[in-house]
């Protein structure tokens, strides 16, 4: 069974930082590419941000420049530290193992909420 648990959220104002936490299973961490994944309300989830193993990085546009995704591998954990928050951050998001731009489990943690007021 894959574990992966998100944890960090919080509630803040616009301009805000913050810090996501995701723990894994460590017999998926060393193997994937990792994804945090933004879901807003109403909204499907969306890639906004992952990590290869060997640390190369992908961002979506709106968050270019305001997040920085990383990984422990010892740990088996990532971490998303996000800059200048804006409301359109608001959502939950998630983690999950990543493979040609989709998610590769069905899985999916419990989330984390961030809400970002203006």
């Amino acid at each position: 069974q894959v574990q992966l648990v998100e944890s960090g959220g919080d509630f803040l104002e616009a301009g805000g930082s913050l810090r996501l936490t995701c723990k894994a299973s460590s017999r998926i961490f060393l193997i994937y590419t990792m994804g945090w994944y933004h879901q807003r309300p109403g909204k499907e989830r969306e890639l906004v941000a992952s990590v290869t193993t060997t640390g190369g990085t992908y961002y979506a546009e709106s968050v270019k420049d305001r997040f920085t995704v990383s990984r422990d591998n010892a740990k088996s954990t990532m971490y998303l530290q996000m800059i200048n928050l804006k409301p359109e951050d608001t959502g939950v998001y998630y983690c999950n193992a990543v493979q040609h731009g989709d998610s590769v489990f069905t899985s999916w943690g419990q989330g984390t909420q961030v809400t970002v007021s203006s």
